[in-house]
């Protein structure tokens, strides 16, 4: 991954400045009513009021949970079921036209279904979640896993069985591929997580903000949006950081 240059970091925390200067202006202006833009003080002071009586600290931590949850089972499925799919014919010829019909399928299409099998609970949340984060990981494997026709070759004539192919060959050549889905996966996990809990009324930033939207306190609606972008930030950040180190082998 390319680091950024300072004059990158500088551009980027102008860019931000600006964006905070214009919301200032808008809300201090009054070029939208305070009840749906509130000041970026009255922001901070619902953030800062949020973390320090604990129901925010509570409700980023069971929005985290389940997103990290989901997206490890969508990791793990997704990874599992794209390598059997891109290493196996009889699996492409059995699997595939089923995976293409559902995989177009919106994670909201899913959630009548879910409800009906988990309830408005947790465990739907995290179904949801999974399902529609593991298409990212499955495709990423699958494209992967697309070894060139030289190392089959050499894998041939090693007489290597299907699962050293698969481990010593196909693995290493996907791991880029599969880590960038599971970047992607991410992101998609924090959406799914937070519309989960607004349908399903779980505890967690998505009922705050939605809880924030219906009672009209535009300060703590805006200090969840900061949260989870923050949540966003830091988990791309942590990935990009593991994705460095299992990588290190490519750079030059």
């Amino acid at each position: 991954m390319k680091k950024l240059s300072s004059f990158d970091l500088l551009a980027s925390l102008m860019v931000l400045v600006a964006v905070v200067a214009l919301w200032w202006l808008a809300s201090h202006e009054h070029w939208v009513s305070k009840v749906f833009l509130p000041t970026p003080e009255s922001t901070l002071a619902a953030l800062a009021d949020g973390l320090r009586n604990g129901d925010l600290t509570v409700f980023t931590l069971s929005t985290v949970t389940r997103m990290a949850i989901g997206w490890v089972l969508a990791s793990l499925f997704g990874a599992g079921l794209g390598a059997l799919v891109a290493s196996s014919a009889w699996a492409r010829a059995w699997l595939q036209p089923t995976l293409e019909f559902i995989r177009p399928l919106p994670a909201s299409a899913v959630m009548p279904l879910a409800i009906a099998i988990f309830g408005l609970s947790s465990r739907m949340v995290l179904f949801v979640v999974a399902f529609g984060s593991m298409w990212p990981v499955l495709l990423a494997t699958i494209h992967g896993f697309a070894v060139h026709e030289r190392l089959r070759e050499v894998a041939q004539s090693l007489e290597l069985s299907r699962a050293a192919i698969v481990f010593k060959i196909g693995l290493p050549h996907a791991m880029p591929d599969i880590l960038a889905g599971m970047r992607l996966a991410m992101t998609v996990a924090l959406i799914v997580t937070v519309v989960g809990e607004m349908i399903a009324s779980q505890p967690g930033l998505g009922e705050s903000i939605l809880l924030a939207a219906r009672s009209f306190h535009a300060g703590e609606l805006f200090a969840g949006v900061i949260l989870l972008g923050a949540i966003g930030i830091i988990s791309n950040a942590l990935l990009a950081l593991i994705e460095q180190r299992l990588l290190n082998w490519q750079q030059p």
